[in-house]
């Protein structure tokens, strides 16, 4: 996905700085580029966006700290200390696997509705932008 991505920025990079028009085709551009952005069916999606991927990066930080308080509360308990070490041991390693895993599903999460999104937007974009043509 990335690549596609960084192939259509480059694409249109080399268009707008190859281009035989130069500054008056780019401003064209630009003005179009900036029509659509600032539409309202595009900026509703931009901020959908943005307050979903901010509700999702949260869940890492608790998840984090959740490991933080089991590991604390490993080292506290009973036992020989090296009971207690290898027991806080374990435990890091268990609250690693679950802070990797709430990130993973966070970014899975923000892909999948960046890509719901971006379908919409695209949809809303192009509709938007036949009209400002038109």
């Amino acid at each position: 996905m990335k690549g596609k991505i960084g192939l259509v920025v480059g694409l249109g990079v080399g268009y707008v700085l190859g281009t035989r028009a130069g500054r008056e085709r780019y401003e064209q551009i630009k003005t179009q580029w900036l029509k659509v952005w600032h539409l309202d069916p595009v900026q509703e999606q931009v901020s959908k966006v943005k307050s979903y991927v901010g509700d999702k990066a949260a869940a890492v930080p608790g998840a984090i700290w959740t490991g933080v308080v089991k590991v604390a509360k490993s080292v506290s308990g009973t036992g020989t200390p090296g009971q207690r070490l290898d027991s806080a041991i374990a435990t890091g390693k268990d609250a690693a696997e679950d802070v990797a895993k709430a990130t993973e599903d966070a970014v899975a999460d923000a892909k999948a509705t960046a890509a719901k999104k971006t379908t919409s937007a695209k949809t809303s974009a192009k509709s938007a932008a036949k009209k400002t043509e038109g």
